[in-house]
C-alpha cells in the first residue's frame, strides 16, 4: 500500500465548484435593460446562496470542536444516561416491621362489611361435564381430520383450556355464592326482598312515562311491520294458489277436449269421461244405503200405474158395477169454427211470392 499523503495547508480552503451559465434563461434579443436586471438577480442569488452554506458549516464545525474540546477535558462522558451518585444505604426485608405497618393500616370490620370470601370449587354439574366430553370428542375429529392445523394435547388444547377455565370461573362464584348464602342465613340477615317492600325509585314517574310511551310505540312499529309482512306472505300465497288453480282448469279442459276429440274420430265409444267430473261431496250417510233416485222415479210410476204388487189375476175384469159406471164418459162437443169458416171448411186464400214477402218483411223492420 502506499502510504497516504499529508494534505497541504494551503489547498485545504474549499474551492468552490465552477458554474455553468444558463445562457438560454437570457436570450440576446430581449431587451438590454430586462435581460441586465435578470442577469443581476440571478448573481445574487448564487452569492446569497454561498454564503448561506459557508455560514452554516463554520457554526458546525464549531459545534463540533466545543464538544471534542469538553470531551477532551473529561466533561462529558461517553453514553446517554448520566451517572447517578448511590448512597451506601442498603434495603432489607424486615418482615417483624411490615406486620407491624399492616396491623396499623388495617380495618377490623366484621365479615358483613368485607364479604370476603375463600372456598373450593362448586361440584360440576353433569350436563356441563357431558357438553365438555362431547366438546373434546368434536375438537379432536377437527385436528385428526385438518391436518393443517396445529395439532395439540387434549389438556394443551388451548380451545379446550378457554373452555375449561370459564367453567372454573362459574363454579368458583357459584360455590362463593352457596356458602355466602349459608353464613348469611346463619347470621341473620335476610337475602331476598319482602313481598310488602317498597323502594323510591331513581327515576321519576315522568320520566318512566315516556319510556313506557317510547315502548309502547315500538312495540305498536314492531306490530305494524309483522302484520304487513303477514299480509304480504298471504298475498303471494293466496297468488300462487290462483296460478295453480288457472294451471288445473287449463289442465282438464285440455283433457275434456281430448277425449271429446277422440269421440268424434270413433277412438271412444262411451261418454262416460262426461261423468268424471268433480261433484260436490255429501256427507256420507252410514245409517242409509245409496239410492239411485232415477230408479226410485221409475218404479213410483209404475207403481201408481200397476199397483204395489200382490194378486193380479182377475184384477182387471169387468164387473156389474164397472160396466154400470158410467161417470168417466164424456159427450163430444161439437167442432170449433176456424179462420177459415164453418166447419173449418172456408176459401183458401193464395199465399205471397217470395218477393213481396221479402219487401213486407224488410217494411216491418
Amino acid at each position: 500500500m502506499c502510504p497516504r499523503r499529508r494534505r497541504d495547508a494551503s489547498l485545504s480552503r474549499r474551492v468552490p465548484k465552477p458554474v455553468d451559465f444558463p445562457f438560454e434563461r437570457f436570450p440576446e434579443s430581449d431587451d438590454i435593460t430586462e435581460r441586465n436586471g435578470r442577469l443581476t438577480g440571478w448573481l445574487f442569488n448564487l452569492i446569497a446562496g454561498r454564503l448561506r452554506r459557508r455560514l452554516r458549516n463554520r457554526i458546525r464545525r464549531r459545534a463540533n470542536f466545543g464538544l471534542q474540546e469538553a470531551l477532551a477535558k473529561g466533561l462529558l462522558k461517553p453514553g446517554l444516561n448520566v451517572a447517578v451518585k448511590t448512597s451506601g444505604k442498603q434495603s432489607k426485608n424486615c418482615i417483624s416491621l411490615m406486620k407491624q405497618k399492616l396491623n396499623e393500616i388495617k380495618l377490623n370490620l366484621p365479615w358483613v362489611e368485607r364479604l370476603d370470601m375463600v372456598n373450593a370449587l362448586a361440584p360440576l354439574a353433569p350436563e356441563l361435564a357431558l357438553q365438555m366430553q362431547e366438546q373434546e370428542v368434536r375438537r379432536a375429529k377437527q385436528l385428526q381430520g385438518n391436518r393443517k392445523l396445529p395439532q395439540y394435547e387434549p389438556s394443551e388444547d388451548p380451545v379446550l383450556n378457554d373452555f375449561r377455565r370459564e367453567n372454573m370461573f362459574h363454579r368458583q362464584a357459584q360455590g362463593a355464592v352457596m356458602e355466602g348464602i349459608n353464613k348469611l342465613k346463619k347470621l341473620g340477615i335476610l337475602t331476598s326482598r319482602p313481598d310488602d317492600y317498597f323502594a323510591e325509585m331513581a327515576k321519576s314517574d315522568e320520566h318512566m312515562q315516556k319510556v313506557q310511551e317510547n315502548l309502547m310505540k315500538k312495540k305498536t312499529i314492531a306490530e305494524r311491520s309483522e302484520k304487513v309482512r303477514q299480509l304480504r306472505q298471504q298475498k303471494k300465497v293466496a297468488k300462487k294458489m290462483q296460478v295453480e288453480a288457472t294451471l288445473k282448469k287449463h289442465a282438464d279442459k285440455r283433457k275434456l277436449m281430448d277425449e271429446v276429440k277422440k269421440y268424434r274420430k270413433g277412438i271412444r265409444k262411451d261418454l262416460d269421461f262426461l261423468d268424471d267430473k268433480k261433484k260436490p261431496q255429501s256427507k256420507p250417510q252410514q245409517d242409509k244405503p245409496h239410492i239411485n233416485r232415477k230408479i226410485n222415479w221409475k218404479a213410483q210410476i209404475k207403481s201408481n200405474k200397476y199397483g204395489y204388487g200382490g194378486k193380479k189375476r182377475g184384477s182387471k175384469w169387468n164387473t156389474k158395477s164397472s160396466s154400470a159406471d158410467v161417470s168417466e164418459y164424456r159427450r163430444p162437443g161439437k167442432p170449433k169454427q176456424g179462420k177459415r169458416g164453418n166447419g173449418g171448411k172456408g176459401k183458401h186464400t193464395q199465399r205471397f211470392g217470395k218477393n213481396r214477402r221479402m219487401r213486407m218483411k224488410a217494411k216491418r223492420k
